[in-house]
């Protein structure tokens, strides 16, 4: 494995590609949908709403929960999950920006 060089670049992008890496599975946009529809939610509902294991369904929880795009409370045996809605409203600041970038080069290559 390859050593990563992710301190090299600036914090907006290492955030931008975070929150990229979180929405590049169909199952953790799904997860999303889900959350942000339903306020908050317990791992095993998820499970019953997605084709999918509920060992599948953790380590998507996983991935959303250390991109910082959810937070999940233990309550007993249960977590229950939600959006974190300061890192929510942050990643799509840092989306918006980098789609809404300019290029410097107006005439442009293509």
């Amino acid at each position: 494995m390859g050593i990563s060089k992710s301190e090299e670049f600036s914090v907006k992008d290492n955030r931008v590609s975070k929150v990229a890496k979180a929405l590049s599975h169909p199952a953790r946009v799904a997860i999303l949908r889900l959350l942000h529809s339903k306020k908050t939610c317990v791992c095993g509902f998820i499970v019953d709403e997605l084709p999918l294991s509920q060992s599948t369904v953790s380590q998507h929880l996983k991935e959303l929960k250390a991109s910082g795009l959810i937070k999940g409370e233990i309550e007993g045996p249960r977590t229950c999950y939600c959006i974190d809605e300061k890192d929510w409203e942050a990643a799509k600041n840092y989306l918006n920006d980098f789609f809404e970038a300019k290029s410097e080069n107006t005439k442009g290559c293509c």
